[in-house]
């Protein structure tokens, strides 16, 4: 039996078998979790084809977290898929337009793609999370992924700062979700060779 036996995940930003979601969600499978994964817009087929490696193949659904209706929609369409509680969410989910927003561009970035970038990657960890709030209960986990934020670095520009934002946004997560006994937290995981990387110019 896995040490995550029975237990309702929802991962959300699987891409390509490369990504860091896919990966949590393969393991959560051998570890006994029941998930369903999302994406959305051009990203949706290349998930839809990724996720035919997994056993079982879980459901997919199309999710912008930009999209007030589409969260609105989200407890309803996973308690179709028989998700009528949540133990687990990964926040997998990040962008910054790579040309105006990274690789140097930092100096003039305008407020629209500085607003994407942090909507996106950061303000997204607690729309999400309130989103599915209704189906989170005692024990439940909301897990993120970050990169240091805490030092600038080349190229990253806007991403860095929407980071660090992320990190703000999952201590008062945790700070407000606490008492009522779901956690909240991220997992820096340092460089690894993903498409999100790929997008930073010079990376």
């Amino acid at each position: 039996m896995g040490i995550l036996e029975g237990k309702k995940i929802l991962v959300t930003g699987v891409t390509l078998n490369t990504s860091i979601a896919y990966s949590v969600a393969r393991i959560a499978q051998q570890e006994g979790a029941e998930i369903v994964v999302s994406n959305f817009g051009r990203g949706m087929g290349l998930t839809r084809r990724v996720v035919k490696k997994l056993d079982p193949v879980p459901e997919v659904l199309d999710l912008n977290v930009t999209d007030a209706e589409q969260l609105a929609a989200l407890p309803g369409q996973l308690r179709e898929l028989g998700f009528d509680h949540l133990d687990g969410v990964v926040h997998s989910i990040a962008y910054a337009h790579p040309e105006r927003a990274l690789g140097g561009a930092f100096l003039t970035t305008e407020w629209d793609d500085v607003a994407m970038a942090v909507q996106t990657s950061a303000y997204s960890l607690q729309s999400l999370t309130m989103a599915v709030r209704e189906l989170l209960g005692r024990g439940s986990s909301i897990v993120g992924l970050t990169f240091d934020a805490t030092v600038s670095w080349p190229s990253y520009d806007w991403m860095g700062v929407a980071k660090a934002a992320l990190e703000s946004t999952n201590r008062y997560l945790a700070r407000y979700l606490g008492p009522d006994g779901i956690r909240s937290n991220l997992v820096a995981a340092g460089p690894v060779d993903t498409i999100a990387k790929k997008a930073i110019p010079g990376a």
